[in-house]
């Protein structure tokens, strides 16, 4: 039995120390360097190439090496009757809140008017307009692990939060919205939305103009989901036109960012380098091996992602 890595882009020697170091008499192998595939029986993965994994064929088990698993379902060759696996981190879910409640503050506190002040070299204590926290309707799309953690931190600071599901959720101190007929609610209450949605066939391109029209005249837009789910050619526009104030991105349909996309410098975009939650191989480690001799006894697997819905 062998456990291969395949994350050309996302440390695999720091990913194969952790395992050596928890599990040193494992055969652990990197790609592309896979010696006898017929040993290989789990695979550590982050955006694989694609036909990777279908050249496995003893493969049994996947572990998506971050919180989504879009990137393994979009290579057609995926072979579907593996198990996939998906990881609950607490670093990573500590990391998304983080990034979630910086992100939301700076715009409940005005900061991209306090910014532009600054640099006009202009004074003017009034920049802020006066609404407090729990006057401020924030929304998140998605209430899965990330979406839940980040709503009860923003519960926690007062403010008037509202969340929107597949199906129904119920989470103390949240207005939850579910199925189509609620986003439209959701939307038309949130003067904040953040998008912590999974990506599948049907949420790919649902921050675009028609959503756009349904917020709040100059809302303002967190995505730190995935890139697949902002049609980008409708951004700028939006915000052009007021409807959008402005803007953060951590995720982008093309990463990285190529160096002349208009994102960059547009003075109401806020550009990260897709590091809100970055998964930590020291705590997800251990649920991998766990995982394995859950595997191997016969029992069940954690997380385990129902691929129908594609999370």
């Amino acid at each position: 039995m062998a456990i291969l890595i395949i994350a050309s882009q996302d440390r695999p020697d720091w990913w194969a120390r952790e395992l050596r170091t928890h599990a040193p008499e494992l055969d652990i192998r990197i790609w592309p360097e896979v010696g006898d595939v017929d040993d290989v029986e789990y695979v550590l993965a982050w955006k694989p190439p694609r036909g990777a994994l279908a050249c496995l064929p003893n493969l049994a088990v996947v572990f998506s090496l971050g919180a989504g698993v879009d990137h393994l379902f979009a290579d057609p060759e995926f072979p579907a009757h593996v198990a996939v696996v998906r990881v609950i981190d607490p670093y990573l879910t500590a990391g998304m809140r983080e990034y979630v409640v910086l992100h939301t503050l700076h715009y409940h506190k005005n900061q991209p008017a306090l910014d532009r002040q600054q640099r006009d070299h202009v004074w003017d204590d009034r920049a802020r307009e006066l609404r407090q926290a729990d006057e401020q309707g924030v929304g998140i799309l998605g209430l899965g692990e990330l979406g839940r953690s980040c709503a009860e931190a923003l519960t926690r600071l007062e403010f008037d939060v509202a969340g929107w599901s597949r199906t129904p959720k119920d989470l103390p101190g949240v207005t939850c919205f579910e199925g189509r007929g609620g986003l439209d609610a959701l939307l038309a209450r949130s003067r904040i939305l953040i998008c912590l949605l999974p990506l599948t066939t049907e949420t790919e391109g649902i921050l675009d103009t028609e959503l756009f029209s349904k917020l709040p005249n100059g809302s303002y837009l967190i995505n730190a989901a995935r890139g697949g789910h902002l049609v980008e050619e409708d951004l700028i526009p939006a915000l052009d036109d007021g409807r959008l104030t402005h803007v953060t991105l951590d995720v982008f349909r093309t990463e990285p960012l190529p160096a002349d996309h208009p994102f960059w410098d547009h003075p109401q975009i806020t550009v990260t380098p897709h590091n809100a939650a970055i998964t930590d191989p020291r705590s997800i480690v251990i649920q991998i091996l766990a995982d394995i001799e859950r595997h191997t006894s016969g029992a069940a697997l954690s997380n385990r992602v129902d691929i129908g819905l594609g999370y």
